[in-house]
């Protein structure tokens, strides 16, 4: 098995992206739906921020309020840093058991989606492919000012907290361009995923592990008839 790291620019459009893998039934460990878990009341994370950010970050049920602690984070920098040394710590250990458990059950790969794999750099080694959704610069402003309702200075200020897509397409090994219609994605996203299944990549090492696996049941089982007789 291997690792495909996909990520986007905000608002370039990757969960269209996402939703056509899952439609083909690819194993998908989505990074930011576990930085919601690990942020929840009573987990480790949750106290920590609260202690750096102040109670004025929570909602009146007491969870953390994403849209308050976004405001804050996307104008300042070091808080930025400071909350992913946080959370990152344990988003990385639920994404290793996520990526285990696909093991286990036999994926051919697994795609990690990062929303800021090429910001932080330091999972891009572990990835045997990565693949950016990109879309050009006044689409994602546009889309990004119609979907969270925000003023152009507002887009403009949370675009510009990401590495810019341009330069984020220089580091890919795969380009999904989402600047078209879901139609054109949509056929991108086939081609890609009949490449990666193709693949034969680490085939070696999957032959070895199910040989291994082979021989330790073939000595389970002669164990077994030792013992009945």
């Amino acid at each position: 098995m291997f690792l495909v790291g996909l990520s986007g620019g905000i608002a370039s459009g990757k969960s269209t992206v996402v939703d056509v893998l899952r439609e083909l039934g690819c194993a998908v460990i989505d990074a930011d739906a576990i930085a919601r878990e690990v942020v929840r009341p009573r987990c480790k994370a949750y106290g920590r921020i609260v202690r750096c950010f102040g109670t004025e970050i929570l909602s009146a049920n007491g969870e953390i309020n994403r849209e308050a602690l976004g405001n804050i984070i996307f104008s300042q920098p070091e808080k930025r840093q400071l909350l992913n040394s946080i959370t990152h710590p344990e988003i990385l250990k639920e994404m290793l058991k996520q990526t285990l458990k696909y093991f286990v059950r036999g994926y051919h790969y697994v795609i990690l989606d990062i929303p800021l794999l090429f910001e932080t750099k330091t999972l891009t080694k572990f990835m045997k492919y990565t693949v950016l959704v990109y879309c050009d610069p006044p689409t994602q402003l546009s889309r990004l000012m119609r979907r969270n309702g925000l003023s152009r200075a507002q887009a403009e200020a949370r675009v510009a907290a990401q590495l810019p897509l341009d330069q984020k397409l220089e580091l890919a090994t795969h380009v999904i361009d989402n600047s078209g219609d879901r139609e054109s994605t949509r056929r991108q996203v086939l081609r890609l995923h009949a490449r990666l299944e193709g693949s034969w990549h680490f085939l070696w090492a999957r032959l070895a592990l199910g040989t291994a696996l082979a021989g330790l049941a073939g000595l389970a089982y002669l164990l077994l008839r030792r013992l009945i007789s």
